[in-house]
């Protein structure tokens, strides 16, 4: 039997097999820590507590989270019109330039109210920019989007040190940055947020953008899977040929695609530059819009999917931070090795569990006579 051609049940395929996956690549992790003499349970249980222990760490998690919400949904939109966006980095980063030009303009003469939804604009809209170059070079010029947003994460960072060392960095100042922008286009933090109905919590980065990554994954699961625009998309993923027969146009697919995929990664910089940095500096991104892909990939390119894998790689963030203080035998290298094999197992190796599931799944539930004949 052709198990690649069963449909499984949404949960199974979103939460079950990616479960799985990682599971089995932490199986793999606790084989290296046992191997150095440590207790792999022990290291899960610093992990889960540096994480989500006392509130500073939750907020830490969820402010991580946040930035791969973001990335996750921008690989996840492109992949459903089958376009491999891998420009995530480049785009979040001429977000963040977009942010600071409209701030460095503006912020002393708007007030916040005006500043903060203006930003957030800037911020989508110059990811949007960004990747509508490399989107008209694969509808136009028959150029392969994979290399087109490589290359243009070159140049976005080539660009960034050029403004931020000669045009844009501030005054008398050594270090490549703007000035601090002024505090009324500052995202509210969640300590300040919630300090009105009587929450105290410790003062952590996170921010605003935390709830606005969570209104993406809503707005994201509606235009791909309740718009007529999210039908088209999908379709011309699928197949061009039957888009065309359908009168829908893939050229002007790509573009919009890779438009909403530029500007989902540019919110990046809502969250570092606006609620975090207040400043334009340097390497924000900080890799995001490459751990992106395996968010997407291990969230099976759908929103809940994503959200649930963003959680994963904010803990392996925080948690694996204080476990590399807490033992010193497990440096940060080897918590970058047991995210490596989490991207691993959720990605290259994504579909190696997908048969099992499939057997097991028709012994409990056969399928109709026809399709069991297949």
């Amino acid at each position: 039997m052709n198990t690649s051609t069963i449909e499984l049940p949404t949960w199974v395929e979103v939460v079950l097999i990616p479960l799985l996956n990682i599971l089995l690549a932490l199986v793999f992790a606790g084989l290296i820590i046992l191997a150095i003499g440590e207790n792999p349970i022990e290291a899960v249980g610093i992990m889960i507590n540096g994480a989500f222990g006392y509130d500073e760490a939750i907020g830490y998690t969820l402010y991580y989270t946040t930035n791969f919400i973001f990335t996750g949904l921008a690989v996840a939109v492109a992949f459903h019109a089958s376009l491999f966006n891998i420009g995530g980095e480049g785009q979040a980063y001429i977000g963040g330039l977009g942010v600071g030009l409209v701030f460095l303009l503006l912020d002393k003469y708007l007030p916040g109210f005006l500043l903060i939804p203006i930003g957030i604009a800037a911020a989508g809209l110059f990811g949007a920019l960004w990747a509508l170059i490399p989107a008209w070079l694969q509808a136009y010029r028959g150029s392969h989007i994979v290399i087109t947003t490589i290359m243009f994460n070159f140049i976005a960072a080539s660009l960034m040190v050029y403004l931020l060392v000669n045009v844009l960095i501030k005054p008398g100042s050594m270090s490549p940055e703007t000035r601090e922008f002024d505090q009324a286009a500052w995202l509210p933090f969640m300590h300040e947020m919630l300090a009105p109905f009587g929450i105290e919590i410790t003062r952590t980065p996170l921010n605003l953008s935390f709830i606005i990554a969570l209104i993406c994954c809503v707005l994201v699961w509606i235009y791909i899977w309740k718009t007529r625009w999210g039908y088209a998309l999908r379709t011309a993923g699928q197949s061009e040929a039957a888009a065309v027969y359908a009168g829908i146009k893939p050229k002007r697919i790509i573009i919009i695609t890779m438009c909403l995929s530029g500007a989902l990664a540019g919110f990046v910089a809502v969250n570092e530059i606006m609620g975090v940095h207040h400043r334009l500096l340097l390497n924000f991104p900080a890799g995001y819009g490459f751990t992106g892909i395996a968010v997407a990939l291990m969230g099976r390119n759908h929103p809940l999917g994503i959200l649930v894998a963003s959680l994963l790689f904010g803990v392996l963030y925080q948690g694996g931070a204080e476990l590399a203080f807490e033992v010193p035998k497990i440096t940060r290298e080897m918590v970058v090795a047991i995210q490596g094999l989490i991207i691993l197992f959720s990605g290259a190796l994504a579909l190696m569990l997908r048969p099992v599931i499939v057997r097991l799944w028709l012994a409990v539930r056969p399928p109709p006579t026809s399709l069991a004949s297949q």
